[in-house]
């Protein structure tokens, strides 16, 4: 087959060579691939440009920034095939670069992360409930939710996507102190309890429904899942990411109502979800006897998956810890981080994790979409949250594990010649020994949130300069390529060249899928792990306690799992004045006995 019309794309990669007179330079790829890059009259150039941001020009340092060997860009235009042997002819139409200033990144800058995540929760208020013109009414709410925000008209109320929204909420609020967030967080954990909770009083259990139909005063509950892998049973994953937005709510508050529905739910996960004599938890239950053996659960009929072991870390477990402090939940957490490490890999036949299983952990390699297939992000996930691990419990296996899956990654999985991560590719290599693409080779935004996560905190701690090089680039294609700087929020999906796919459901900024988590997990974990693991630079965070709602009146305030020493308590400010009663290096603040709610400040710097 001859290559001989033109196509445009997109490289990423470094600068190696400029030359000014006859207008080109090269670049080299992550992998080391060199390109050489014909300027035109007509090339522009931008910068990264932040959500709420104008058009960030950089045409007039095009040339200064071309100069600097190393800089590393975005290159945007055609190649031509050859004439009479020669080689392709690549000319660029625009550049993006990571900033104005050469060798800068601009999500590396202090409130970055913190001036989007604030956009997005803005954003989804304004959806959701025409906040802050109406007020937040969460009858209101809608799945569905269009490219620019607009209702789609459907009238189901998911609960998982709710809570989803919930957890941006709060994390919104802790990283701005801005009270419509919390109020956001705090009227969604209450409508879940009061809509979409099924308290068991026989079991004394909690379960969460699906969700529910909302046709003018009439409420349908659905307690089973509507979604077509896991129709008319209980999958454990919508019961975890029920806990993911009053969880994070709950590190704000300390309302003892939400840790009552969490400890009653966890409790449905021990007592029907665990497998206690094979170890690890089910995916799917019967949603009348509670069995997960029962012949109408067909392909889902005691089987194991990623969701069911590996999501409660980060969906929740994890949050319930940093709020509590408390051994059981560690202990939950080192029990489903041993279970991953045990049963996930599978590098005998593949540089992909194994991610659903038979009862007795044999590989279920049939079932529906999956087969025999990996979802990259997933392979991200577990090291960044191995890694997260780490910090909590210390063990060679976990640590061993997360830097295999940091080295085989960037070539399984990774675009890296325009930058990104990919979706869903085959476990093993079929066409022209590469690891053939399912369905497609678009990228979607919750993948970027993984690889970002992982290598950040995998550099943050190791220091390994090749695990900066790839989350400064992960970072760089998310966020030149997913803000939708016209209508706000995130894009579901990119095409390989990094422009937005806009059909179907993907066009959507509210789905099933999506719903204000990733893209708000990936901004508050950004601003923690770029602050205070790599840039070093002190940064506040926000709380608003019910009084006497933690346990002895202590608030923890470390904002995610860290290395032990590595950041401190600076200040405390109780209602804006300064509050001395604080432990800096053990991470709480004792609080006041008050018959009122306070708004706490800490100010968590880093040890340098």
């Amino acid at each position: 087959m001859k290559l001989d019309f033109t196509f445009s794309d997109t490289l990423a990669g470094y600068i190696i060579e400029y030359n000014a007179a006859e207008k080109w330079y090269t670049v080299e790829t992550s992998d080391k691939r060199v390109f050489k890059v014909n300027l035109l009259p007509s090339t522009y150039a931008r910068t990264f440009r932040n959500l709420d941001e104008s058009y960030q020009d950089a045409s007039g340092v095009m040339q200064d920034l071309l100069a600097q060997k190393g800089q590393f860009l975005y290159s945007y235009g055609t190649f031509y095939p050859p004439v009479e042997g020669g080689e392709p002819v690549f000319e660029v139409q625009w550049i993006i670069f990571p900033s104005t200033k050469p060798h800068e990144y601009r999500h590396e800058a202090q409130d970055w992360w913190i001036q989007q995540i604030s956009s997005i929760a803005t954003s989804y208020l304004k959806w959701q409930f025409n906040y802050p013109q109406e007020p937040i009414n969460y009858k209101n709410y809608r799945t569905m939710l269009h490219l620019a925000g607009a209702k789609k008209g459907d009238y189901l109320q998911e609960t998982d996507t709710i809570s989803r929204m919930i957890y941006g909420f709060a994390s919104a609020y802790m990283l701005t102190g801005n009270d419509s967030f919390l109020e956001g967080a705090e009227l969604g954990t209450e409508y879940l309890r009061d809509h979409m909770r099924f308290y068991d009083k026989d079991a004394d259990l909690v379960y969460w429904y699906h969700g529910v139909k909302v046709d003018g005063q009439k409420e349908t509950k659905l307690l089973t899942s509507e979604f077509g892998d896991d129709l008319d049973s209980l999958p454990m994953y919508e019961q975890i990411y029920a806990l993911a937005g009053p969880t994070q709510t709950y590190r704000l508050t300390g309302d003892p109502r939400i840790m009552w529905d969490i400890e009653k739910t966890i409790e449905l996960f021990e007592k029907y979800f665990k497998d206690d004599k094979l170890e690890g938890y089910y995916s799917h239950i019967d949603p009348i006897s509670l069995d997960a053996h029962e012949e109408s659960l067909a392909h889902n009929r005691a089987r194991k998956n990623w969701n069911s072991v590996g999501d409660h870390a980060p969906a929740y477990l994890i949050n319930l810890y940093l709020a509590t402090g408390e051994k059981k939940y560690a202990d939950f957490l080192e029990y489903t981080f041993d279970t991953i490490t045990k049963y996930f890999p599978d590098y005998e036949n593949s540089p992909f994790v194994q991610e659903k299983f038979f009862e007795d952990w044999s590989k279920d390699q049939t079932w529906g979409w999956q087969q025999n297939r990996a979802v990259v992000g997933h392979n991200l996930k577990i090291a960044w949250n191995l890694m997260r691990m780490q910090s909590l419990v210390a063990k060679d296996s976990y640590l061993e594990f997360a830097k295999k899956i940091a080295a085989l990654m960037p070539e399984a999985g990774s675009d890296p010649q325009r930058g990104g991560w990919y979706d869903v590719v085959e476990r093993e290599t079929k066409t022209n020994g590469r690891h053939q693409f399912v369905w497609h080779d678009r990228k979607a935004w919750w993948q970027q949130e993984q690889a970002i996560l992982a290598y950040m905190i995998l550099h943050g701690i190791l220091k390994d300069d090749e695990y900066l090089k790839y989350a400064r680039e992960s970072a760089a294609f998310y966020n030149a390529f997913f803000l939708d700087t016209d209508d706000g929020g995130v894009y579901f999906n990119v095409f390989g060249n990094g422009m937005p796919y806009l059909l179907g459901t993907e066009r959507f900024k509210g789905s099933h899928s999506m719903s204000a988590y990733h893209s708000t997990e990936l901004c508050f974990l950004s601003a923690v792990y770029t602050n205070l693991l790599i840039t070093k630079k002190p940064t506040y965070f926000y709380f608003k306690p019910y009084p006497n709602g933690f346990k002895n009146n202590k608030l923890f305030v470390s904002p995610d799992i860290l290395p032990k020493g590595s950041v401190y308590i600076s200040a405390c400010y109780i209602n804006d004045e300064p509050y001395p009663n604080f432990d800096a290096n053990e991470l709480f603040v004792t609080l006041p006995k008050t018959d009122e709610r306070v708004r706490v400040k800490v100010l968590i710097s880093p040890v340098i």
